[in-house]
């Protein structure tokens, strides 16, 4: 199976590619970064350049956890978080800790595409649970579990990757009590929970640790800066003493202890928290010019709903027609997008395609989907 590469640096001068999930350049703040990194330097200490210990920095999940209380209007606890380096690295440490090969792992269809080779690279079988407009489909997933006992379901409840709904807060609740009945666990990707453009999504999984079902993990990739290489996990206490117990933990201790302390420093002074705010801004105008852009374009042959969060666009198109072979001729077209079918654990969703409104401005967003609407 060839990879999929999506972290090629910048697109050619010219290019629009809104199959990039990325934020753009004037949205990653380098004088924010630049003054927390001056201010942990000003008094760190020797020590504080050490390995680190497993779950992080008590300072920064003490500082985390106000943040996340904040945040999520729900105490959340330094005892229940586990530092990680970004979302992926957290998928492989679950896939790894939480599941053999060989165990099935339910996620959504469609789901984050990326997520499924590093399942395959576990030796995990993947098994496709439908989502609709109020997100996971609870029935499907009941049915799926009269065949499989899954390890775990990956879940990406708020403002989905790449449909863009979120799972209401009744079938948030009914998944729990599936899992509870049937002992598996909810991983759920809620890096999207804190970036909404109107009202917030329902409460984060986060919220429901007291399960001791619940995963949930989060990332300041999408909300400070994806080089940080710094997110987290929320969990219970007994299952973030099974994280602890990671050989890959043990070894190394602390899988980015410097970005920790700087991160703390953003979240001391209440910059991240304005950071959040400006980003909410951008992308409700960028969302606003994604959608303006689409009627003007799309509304003849394509069907979607404009998103209240996240990163994306979710396009469905008649079943006759296969975006894939769209998708490379928009490279010749200085343009891009991402076609439905990489979304698919079983290869489908062929007339579906996903756009993301997240690294360009208004402008080039406009004629991005001009130059798309000119290939069909």
């Amino acid at each position: 199976m060839s990879t999929i590469a999506t972290f090629d640096g910048a697109p050619p001068a010219g290019t629009i590619n809104l199959g990039i999930g990325q934020p753009s350049p004037d949205l990653l703040p380098v004088d924010l970064v630049r003054e927390a990194s001056e201010s942990f330097f000003d008094t760190a200490q020797a020590l504080e350049l050490n390995y680190g210990v497993a779950e992080g920095d008590a300072r920064f999940l003490q500082s985390l956890a106000g943040f996340l209380t904040e945040g999520y209007g729900a105490t959340a606890s330094a005892d229940e978080l586990f530092e990680t380096a970004g979302n992926s690295q957290a998928l492989d440490l679950v896939s790894n800790v939480f599941a053999n090969p060989g165990d099935t792992v339910f996620v959504e269809e469609p789901s984050y595409f990326l997520a499924f080779q590093i399942f395959r690279d576990h030796g995990l079988n993947i098994v496709g649970i439908p989502v609709d407009d109020d997100g996971l489909c609870v029935e499907s997933l009941r049915e799926e579990l009269r065949a499989h006992e899954p390890a775990f379901l990956y879940t990406i409840p708020s403002f989905h990757n790449p449909g863009g709904q979120s799972t209401s807060a009744a079938r948030r609740q009914q998944v729990v009590e599936l899992a509870e009945q049937h002992d598996f666990l909810i991983v759920a990707d809620e890096v999207y929970q804190l970036l909404y453009y109107g009202a917030p999504p329902p409460p984060a999984y986060g919220t429901m640790t007291a399960s001791e079902r619940v995963v949930s993990l989060g990332s300041f990739s999408k909300i400070l800066a994806p080089a940080m290489r710094l997110g987290w996990i929320q969990t219970s206490r007994a299952l973030r003493d099974q994280l602890k117990g990671s050989g890959f933990i043990n070894s190394g201790g602390s899988v980015n202890h410097l970005s920790s302390h700087i991160v703390r420093q953003t979240i001391h002074s209440g910059s991240l928290a304005s950071h959040v705010e400006k980003l909410r801004d951008a992308y409700r105008l960028r969302v606003a010019a994604m959608d303006d852009a689409l009627h003007e374009n799309f509304r003849d042959i394509a069907k979607w709903t404009r998103p209240e969060g996240g990163y994306f666009f979710w396009l469905r198109f008649e079943e006759s027609l296969d975006t894939t072979p769209i998708r490379e001729s928009a490279r010749g077209a200085a343009t891009g997008f991402q076609a439905g079918s990489v979304f698919s654990s079983k290869g489908q969703l062929k007339n579906y395609l996903r756009l993301s409104f997240a690294h360009y401005s208004e402008d080039d967003i406009r004629e991005g989907i001009a130059r798309i609407r000119a290939l069909f």
